[in-house]
């Protein structure tokens, strides 16, 4: 009787300390090493990743770092296609340079898109072989869900994502390339006389928090790739479509404290990232969160034609000086 009352004690204490769902965004809370998952909601819903997607600009640079097609001190130049994009930027002329392993910090620091093409153009030659390079890279990690369409996250139909595949390139990485794990801890860079301070905020927050990457576009809503080291422990949180930077912070907090609070008892019966079964989407379309995160676009202005006014309409009746006026009187 008194081991039934333990066990039952034991699981309603997991079952209150389990973190509770505060928006209806998907969320995934896993370890990266063996991939066990934590907690999962809607984790393969299609998304727009915004700047997650960057994760990727880093991960196939690195591959070409590590295959010598580029160094660190590459220089990475400013191209008119790159000063073309949209903010967040650094703002380079067309023609300067920076050095490839600076160029990476800003990305990662900054988010910027400007940065994320001369990327492109620095490692593939062109922006659209860089972008047919990260699709290869999703395809062998396994990312089924997802379709790049360009290097920043800038708004396009066909770039999307899943939780779940966003867990994946988080994880490879962490586990290939240890050697950039620093590079998702900067919180500023400085390039030239600009200070560049980072967007996540995660990294002054949250107690051992360690990367890796925010990213907002108005139809995703606000989206975040965190991870964080407790006692040689390593959790990695997607969430996605926050309706704010707090409550993405909030949320995203919550879920990585349950998650070492857990941490025994999920490491030894949690299912893997590869073996939690597929969950249907209620869409088979991302969510648009447009409405609701920014309000709905204004109407066009309503194009009035103006009436020509002719030159007689403007000249007054003649009077004959000759003849009485005649008034007509409404009845």
């Amino acid at each position: 009787m008194q081991l039934r009352r333990a066990c039952l004690g034991l699981v309603a204490a997991m079952v209150l300390t389990a973190p509770q769902p505060v928006s209806a965004g998907p969320a995934l809370v896993f370890e990266p090493y063996n991939g066990t998952i934590f907690y999962a909601e809607d984790p393969d819903a299609l998304w727009y990743p915004a700047s997650l997607t960057k994760l990727m600009t880093a991960y196939v640079t690195f591959q070409a770092i590590r295959d010598g097609g580029v160094t660190p001190q590459t220089p990475v130049t400013c191209s008119k296609k790159a000063t073309m994009q949209a903010p967040t930027k650094l703002w380079l002329k067309e023609g300067e340079a920076i050095t490839l392993d600076t160029a990476l910090k800003v990305l990662i620091v900054k988010s910027a898109n400007d940065v994320a093409v001369m990327l492109a153009e620095t490692v593939a030659g062109s922006e659209e072989a860089f972008v047919a390079r990260m699709n290869d890279a999703a395809k062998r990690l396994g990312m089924s869900n997802t379709t790049f369409a360009n290097p920043h996250g800038l708004p396009n139909n066909g770039q999307i994502s899943t939780a779940r595949d966003l867990g994946r390139l988080a994880r490879a990485i962490i586990i290939e390339f240890p050697e950039y794990a620093d590079l998702f801890t900067v919180k500023q860079v400085q390039v030239k006389d600009k200070v560049l301070r980072t967007h996540n905020g995660m990294l002054v927050t949250l107690p051992g928090a360690d990367g890796m990457k925010t990213g907002f576009i108005c139809d995703s809503g606000f989206n975040i790739v965190v991870s964080a080291t407790r006692e040689g422990r390593k959790l990695v949180a997607v969430v996605l479509g926050e309706p704010s930077v707090a409550t993405r912070r909030v949320r995203a907090t919550d879920l990585l404290e349950n998650g070492f609070k857990r941490y025994f008892w999920k490491s030894l019966f949690g299912t893997s990232l590869d073996g939690l079964a597929l969950q249907a989407s209620a869409s088979s379309e991302p969510a648009r969160l447009r409405d609701i995160i920014c309000g709905p676009k204004p109407a066009a202005p309503v194009q009035r034609r103006r009436r020509v006014i002719r030159k007689s309409e403007l000249e007054l009746p003649k009077l004959a000086l000759d003849k009485p006026a005649i008034i007509a009187h409404a009845n």
